[in-house]
């Protein structure tokens, strides 16, 4: 029998072992950790019942992926919950703008730049099916849907300023610019539009879900699939060297590049060697989980909406955070993302005391405490917010590498979105899995589609492992 070994138990590691063993190969999966899931898992870390999520949150590529399709997670009991409204941004004032489902209601709020939201963002909602199913693939293959592709590219191309200005109101240009920062870029460098396009077309197409219970959901309904397979699992196990993986005809490294490089040392050709020593890792973050007595008390009303709320102020003021956080330097004010997942899951509360996600975007390996200008920011556009905090829970950027060694330097996203690496990742291939070692292959989210709890970078390695086995 075909033998396989997955090192790591990411969302991708266990996408890429139900991927293998869905096609009869017996499959065992080692994680370092003593519990499963990676960026998945979710834990009560601040008060006895209040659920949080440990990194992943939103999930807005996940449902309805082709990994989950396949393999049916919601007939193994995952279930999406949505928020009322998708995401928020407050601005001074107790003014703001929400992205709804809907791109028509959505618009309605956004005064002028109502009209031009909807004619950017409504053909590519509309197209978005096929867009998705290409972007979730490697960059350099033939499409599929030619015109839906070349207007995705040709907005994703776009520095975020440029198209954020083509939005014309502030509202409506700072709601697409909170988006955009996912990307850890600099708001004015070429293609950090790409992240912003893709994540807000799927918030119109697809919603951004959570997991009812926790993302911890999603790793469990993949193990329950993994289970009617037989997949075997070692947790609390280190692989440090390819000796450590013992005799397989296939391996998966769910890991990051260098990660990689430790693993298999000379046995990778050393052009491989090279690209993956020299990948790049973007900035990092420093996570704050919160008990919060009565939610946050948002001066703007459609942020008592949003499952997501991102906080950078105005677009100058993001573009000078997101500027000085990539040159390594801490901002006194930096982006901040708020998860409000208790409001599409009230089940992850405990009566009135609620779990509240937040991270601060900083340096990559950023050693200091980024707690207090975390809350500062919050308490800034919800006055009172310090005062309702039962329970805190912090991890810095060195935490966060600590936690999952993929968070080179606290960078939860694997890799930075530069051009090259947002095309080009993990090196310059038309098979950017497989790693030029027979029968070993790169699985993490440093290979495309790149971040998220999709699953795709897992499945597409093991797609392409089966495709070698075959020839």
């Amino acid at each position: 029998m075909t033998t396989a070994v997955v090192v790591g138990s990411g969302p991708n590691g266990l996408a890429a072992a139900l991927t293998l063993a869905a096609e009869g190969i017996s499959v065992r999966v080692i994680e370092a950790a003593d519990e499963l899931g990676g960026g998945v898992r979710s834990a009560e870390l601040t008060l006895p019942g209040v659920v949080h999520d440990e990194c992943s949150g939103f999930h807005p590529l996940a449902r309805g992926s082709q990994f989950a399709n396949r393999f049916d997670l919601e007939g193994a009991g995952l279930v999406w919950r949505f928020a009322p409204a998708e995401f928020a941004h407050p601005l001074a004032g107790a003014t703001g703008a929400v992205a709804e489902r809907s791109v028509r209601r959505t618009a309605a709020g956004l005064g002028d730049g109502g009209a031009r939201w909807s004619r950017l963002f409504g053909p590519l909602v509309r197209a978005f099916d096929g867009i998705s199913a290409e972007f979730t693939q490697p960059m350099l293959h033939l499409p599929q849907h030619p015109l839906a592709m070349a207007r995705f590219g040709a907005l994703s191309g776009l520095p975020a300023t440029v198209l954020a200005r083509l939005l014309r109101s502030p509202e409506a240009a700072a709601l697409y610019a909170g988006v955009a920062a996912h990307a850890f870029r600099p708001l004015t460098s070429i293609a950090s539009s790409a992240i912003g396009v893709a994540l807000t077309t799927a918030a119109h197409a697809y919603g951004w879900p959570v997991a009812e219970g926790g993302s911890a959901a999603i790793r469990d309904a993949i193990l329950l699939r993994c289970s009617e397979h037989d997949v075997a699992f070692e947790t609390g196990r280190t692989v440090t060297s390819f000796a450590d993986v013992g005799d397989a005809d296939i391996v998966m490294l769910d890991t990051s590049p260098r990660a990689a490089v430790a693993i298999m040392g000379d046995r990778l050709p050393a052009r491989v060697r090279r690209a993956y020593t020299s990948y790049r890792h973007g900035p990092g973050v420093c996570k704050v989980d919160f008990a919060v007595e009565g939610g946050v008390p948002w001066a703007y009303d459609g942020a008592r909406r949003a499952g997501t709320v991102h906080l950078g102020g105005t677009v100058p003021e993001m573009v000078a955070a997101e500027r000085d956080t990539a040159r390594g330097r801490m901002p006194d004010k930096p982006f901040v993302l708020v998860g409000q997942q208790y409001l599409a899951d009230p089940s992850r509360s405990v009566g009135n005391v609620h779990p509240i996600y937040a991270y601060a975007h900083v340096p990559a390996g950023y050693p200091g405490d980024a707690a207090n200008a975390l809350i500062a920011r919050i308490e800034e556009f919800a006055p009172g917010f310090r005062a309702r905090i039962r329970g805190q829970a912090v991890r810095s950027a060195i935490g966060m590498s600590e936690h999952n060694a993929n968070y080179v330097g606290g960078d939860i996203v694997t890799g930075a979105n530069d051009p090259v690496q947002l095309i080009f990742r993990p090196r310059f291939t038309t098979d950017p899995y497989a790693t030029g070692a027979p029968g070993v292959y790169l699985s993490s989210a440093a290979t495309p589609p790149g971040a998220g709890a999709h699953g795709m970078c897992g499945y597409n390695a093991a797609v392409a492992a089966i495709r070698d086995l075959a020839r």
